[in-house]
């Protein structure tokens, strides 16, 4: 236990010298590669789709690497609290993109299809509820939000962070439309970072290390 809880606080040490600013461009390297294969006609037979499809997958992702922060914390004791910030904004900055993709391509701003898709379409629905959602935690992710709604409000503001979540997977799911092992296990991921939230809260697992040799020491 002892090797672990000192492993991980050396991890800890070396993720605070890791810069924020460079993560925001190393995490657009995907969708810079996914533009340039579909402008340059490696994106496949449909290239449009598998932009939209790749954006949409990236925000998924980055949307449950978001989730994973607390239980690393508190379970393993790995902290990237810091960096929690920068993925949540890169999830929602994905899932514009993917709307954006979806808008100007696949639809070519037909505006009167979009309505009926936005309004009569489930699994459009819990995308656009999704993005809508991203973007409120986006606006409220800064510091002055923070201070200006107050720690408890802004708080109970981000737990929206799960709901969007939620409508992430149901949109994807209801657009793959299959039950292979990739969205299934995209759908058992979710369902455990939120299941996570309803356990009893328990000590961060280095205070836990710390109380467990405190009583072998006694």
């Amino acid at each position: 236990m002892a090797a672990a809880t000192g492993w991980i606080d050396s991890v800890n040490q070396q993720l605070k010298r890791v810069p924020v600013l460079p993560l925001y461009f190393i995490a657009l390297v995907p969708a810079v590669a996914m533009f340039w294969a579909a402008l340059s006609g490696s994106g496949g037979a449909d290239p449009v789709r598998a932009l939209e499809t790749g954006l949409g997958a990236w925000a998924l992702k980055f949307m449950l690497a978001s989730l994973a922060v607390t239980p690393l914390r508190e379970r393993a004791g790995l902290n990237l609290l810091r960096f929690r910030r920068m993925i949540g904004l890169t999830a929602f900055f994905y899932a514009a993109l993917h709307f954006a993709v979806w808008i100007v391509f696949d639809r070519q701003l037909q505006w009167a299809q979009i309505a009926v898709d936005l309004t009569k379409r489930p699994w459009i629905i819990a995308g656009m509820t999704a993005l809508v959602l991203l973007l409120v935690l986006a606006v409220t992710s800064n510091d002055r939000m923070v201070a200006r709604l107050g720690a408890a409000r802004w708080r109970m503001l981000h737990r929206l962070t799960y709901l969007a979540a939620a409508a992430i997977i149901l949109h994807y799911l209801w657009l793959v439309k299959s039950w292979t092992a990739e969205p299934l296990a995209y759908a058992a991921i979710t369902v455990l970072l939120l299941g996570y939230r309803l356990l009893p809260k328990q000590r961060p697992a280095r205070a836990r290390a710390e109380r467990a040799t405190g009583r072998r020491a006694a």
